[in-house]
């Protein structure tokens, strides 16, 4: 069964514990700061993830326990339900640069988990300031000590996340050495430390693929991720033994899903007669549900558990699953924004505080379903035009969907390098961010999500010039950036 240790005496590792353990998954979701909790974890699971990673957590501020608030927020131990019996399997990740504060805190929630994840993808200016994540991927022996003192102390495994580097080569030696220090699993996520914010550019799913060929350990590949049908190329392109989501994910936790057979509008799928290298055939064949429902289901998930949802947590969520119908319905979206959830309010009468969101949400829900009578009679790929700015179907408004934006114009030296059809063409979620390294139950804003107008002359290709790519290079070819309000934090 995963998530259940067989056998307390004996540690797991590699392809045992992988397969034994967490059920050989093949879609995981990452760690994202102030949106991969509990709550969300829940809802990922029901749409299809099979292992799920905590929030990354700071390991020297959860050891050292000054500040009592850190830890109950980060992982609730109290009432039992974080790494219980509906959270499993789970990954706890972890950001230090000292190996005695790892270890203390991994040794806090090892019985909770059932591995410990250490974040060195991290590439904001955050982490370099804190001296974590990808900006120590030039201290290996550091690295080396951390991985190997969870390999010998803990009583599960340890694994790591981690970008490539500008070649091959050494891309590989690193995830050699990782191997080597002890990591049972490694996430290996296709950009380098400099590709981040605006230039972000291309995961390189080749490289990807090296690695799955140099190490013995599984392989998750992280990146280029927006649609169900992305998933199967990148498993082709690299070899990984599975996918890692986060920003796909979060505008659609149905993303491991795919098509349902139904003939109600509010959740369809492609036409059978629909062209074979059309948008919507390359794209449009996973779950797409309706959003509202998400977010009403959402929701009510976070006002039955007895574990507290940040109230930064569930706007950010709201937020994204309800971009498209917010996008159309400005005037609800306004007045999302100005809910005001304090955390002391969160477990008074049940979570009653909640339906001031519930309240909108209903009334959204209840715009959608006349546009959705309007819309009767129509396929989904009549109603999903292609943005001639990304080359990307855009669905109907009520069903949760990726948020896909044009990069800026570049100057071409500044362009990362072509890739070619094995690598990925995504840019997907941020390591992490300055906004996203405050601890779970501060309070950060939730920018207004500017409306946009994308300027196909802007952009160079053509529709018909970007069909013509996506014809040849396969369904994540021609995208450019997918970010949202506030970007979540994956590490």
């Amino acid at each position: 069964m995963p998530g259940v240790t067989l056998d307390s005496s004996r540690k797991l590792g590699g392809y045992e514990f992988f397969e034994k353990i967490l059920g050989s998954p093949k879609y995981i979701v990452a760690p994202m700061v102030d949106q991969s909790e509990l709550a969300w974890r829940k809802l990922s699971r029901r749409y299809g993830a099979q292992v799920v990673y905590t929030p990354m957590i700071n390991a020297k501020m959860f050891a050292e326990g000054n500040r009592k608030p850190y830890r109950e927020q980060n992982f609730d131990t109290v009432h039992g339900e974080e790494g219980g019996p509906e959270d499993r399997p789970l990954i706890v990740q972890f950001c230090a640069n000292n190996a005695d504060h790892l270890l203390k805190s991994a040794k806090l929630l090892e019985a909770h988990c059932d591995a410990v994840d250490i974040n060195l993808g991290c590439p904001q200016d955050i982490a370099r300031r804190g001296h974590y994540g990808s900006f120590l991927q030039d201290e290996w022996d550091l690295i080396y000590e951390m991985i190997n003192t969870l390999h010998k102390n803990l009583s599960i495994p340890v694994t790591a996340k981690f970008r490539v580097f500008s070649t091959v080569e050494k891309t590989v030696e690193y995830a050699k050495m990782l191997e080597s220090a002890g990591a049972q699993i490694l996430t290996c996520h296709g950009r380098t430390r400099d590709q981040r914010g605006v230039r972000s550019g291309v995961a390189d799913w080749e490289k990807i693929r090296a690695v799955k060929e140099a190490v013995s350990v599984p392989v998750i590949a992280n990146g280029n991720l927006l649609f169900y049908g992305d998933i199967e190329r990148c498993l082709a392109a690299t070899g990984a033994d599975a996918v890692m989501s986060a920003e796909g994910n979060l505008y659609n936790p149905a993303i491991f899903m795919p098509a349902p057979s139904t003939s109600d509008l509010s959740t369809p799928g492609p036409s059978s007669s629909a062209d074979p290298l059309s948008p919507a055939s390359l794209y449009l064949t996973g779950y797409h549900p309706r959003n509202t429902s998400l977010a009403l289901e959402y929701l009510a998930t976070v006002k039955s558990q007895k574990t507290l949802t940040t109230p930064s947590a569930v706007k950010g969520h709201l937020f994204k699953l309800l971009r498209p119908a917010l996008g159309k319905y400005t005037d609800l979206r306004e007045r999302l924004g100005k809910v005001r959830v304090e955390r002391a309010e969160r477990d008074k009468d049940g979570g009653a505080a909640w339906g001031r969101y519930e309240e909108i949400i209903r009334e959204l829900d209840e715009r959608i379903e006349l546009d959705i009578e309007a819309a009767a009679g129509k396929t989904l790929e009549e109603l999903s035009p292609v943005d001639e700015a990304t080359g990307f179907p855009v669905l109907p408004h009520w069903l949760a969907q990726p948020y896909v934006r044009p990069l800026p114009a570049e100057p071409e030296d500044a362009k990362p390098p072509k890739q070619s059809q094995k690598s990925g063409v995504e840019v997907a979620a941020m390591e992490c961010s300055p906004e996203d390294d405050a601890p779970r139950g501060s309070k950060r804003p939730i920018p207004e999500e500017p409306s946009i107008s994308p300027d196909p002359s802007a952009h160079g290709d053509t529709v018909e010039a970007k069909r013509a790519r996506l014809e040849s290079e396969g369904p994540s070819a021609g995208l450019s950036r997918i970010d949202g309000e506030p970007g979540p934090a994956a590490g």
